[in-house]
This record gives structure tokens, sequence and C-alpha cells, in this order.
């Protein structure tokens, strides 16, 4: 997951935020897309950061 870009996870979020709004999903359906939600969430806020860091550093080197 962590190949993923930014934009990619985001529309796999959308993806998910989707079929959890149909709501026909099993309970096990359920745990697994909202694991996998953490865990993009979690990518994009290292993405984010990660880029904040880098405009930082270009900068301060400007």
């Amino acid at each position: 997951m962590s190949e993923m870009t930014y934009t990619q996870a985001m529309q796999r979020l959308e993806s998910i935020l989707s079929q959890l709004e149909e709501g026909n999903k099993t309970v096990d359906e359920l745990s697994d897309l909202v694991k996998e939600a953490a865990e993009l969430v979690k990518l994009c806020r290292l993405k984010l950061r990660s880029t904040e860091s880098d405009i930082q550093k270009a900068f301060e080197g400007a």
C-alpha cells in the first residue's frame, strides 16, 4: 500500500466511503473496509507530512 500515490489513496478512500454508505456489507466486510481506510488515512498523513517537510526545506535553501 505504501507504493500508492496520495491521489490513489484518496480515490480508494472515496470508494470505501461509497461502499459504507450503501449499507449492504456484512460485519466482516465492514471491519475489513474500516481497517483498510485507517491504513489509507495513515498513508495520506505521512505523504502530506513528507511533502510539507520537502517544501520547508526548499524554502530554507532559497
